[in-house]
């Protein structure tokens, strides 16, 4: 499966070892294959510079590690969101042909669309660990 996750999923990873989303990133490495967007990785050090600077060092090791295919954002979307700043996640998710998106926002939770689903990480380890 094509598994993308959201940035927050990635925060959550590098601030707590062995955490649900730790445990989730390291199960689509290795039995699935990771998507990331260039929007998803800036955020991720944006919010790390901002809220946890102390853990850039982990965050740069983490992409260094993960084996991910990149895939472009696309400028606009079929389907909308309510929070404008997801849009490029959304759009790239649907480009990419993912099959399952990861998030733990309440703004992609609410959104149902056929051919993608959208699980938050709590979801995905009921359903796939």
């Amino acid at each position: 499966m094509r598994i993308m996750t959201d940035t927050n999923v990635i925060i959550s990873a590098i601030i707590k070892e062995n955490s649900i989303c730790d445990e989730i990133l390291n199960d689509i490495c290795v039995n699935h294959e990771l998507v990331l967007c260039d929007y998803i990785i800036n955020e991720s050090y944006n919010v790390a510079k901002r809220k946890f600077p102390y853990k850039i060092y982990t965050l740069d090791k983490l992409f260094a590690k993960l084996k991910y295919e990149l895939v472009s954002v696309p400028r606009t979307g079929q389907v909308k969101i309510k929070d404008v700043k997801d849009q490029p996640i959304l759009n790239a998710a649907l480009k990419g042909g993912i099959d399952i998106l990861i998030s733990g926002d309440i703004h992609f939770l609410e959104i149902d669309i056929e051919y993608l689903e959208i699980l938050s990480p709590a979801d995905y380890r009921k359903k796939y660990l």
